[in-house]
């Protein structure tokens, strides 16, 4: 796999995942729960899907090459990047109005 090939198929994980706990309310998308998820499952959801998305980009940069090191810019980026990639599905679980 290239490394244009590589960007963009961690870009759109990311860009999945990020809204994967706001689309379902089960955990992780595949455990079941009894009662719906609030806010803070959904954000603890998220920051897992972060740090599995960022294992994604790690190994795919292993293969490619050396792995360039990271400073704490890398990640504050990358994590402001993963919350806005998350935008479209918090708006639709929160701020569109849903019939019932």
């Amino acid at each position: 796999m290239s490394q244009t090939a590589s960007v963009w198929v961690v870009v759109l994980l990311a860009l999945l995942l990020a809204n994967l706990p706001f689309v379902s309310n089960r955990l992780f998308g595949v455990i079941a729960l009894k009662t719906p998820k609030n806010l803070a499952v959904r954000l603890l959801e998220l920051l897992v899907w972060y740090l599995i998305t960022g294992a994604v980009g790690l190994f795919l940069e292993h293969r490619a090459g050396q792995i360039a090191p990271q400073g704490w810019e890398f990640y504050a980026i990358t994590g402001t990047l993963f919350i806005t990639f998350a935008f479209p599905g918090f708006t639709w679980r929160y701020l569109f109005k849903h019939r019932s």
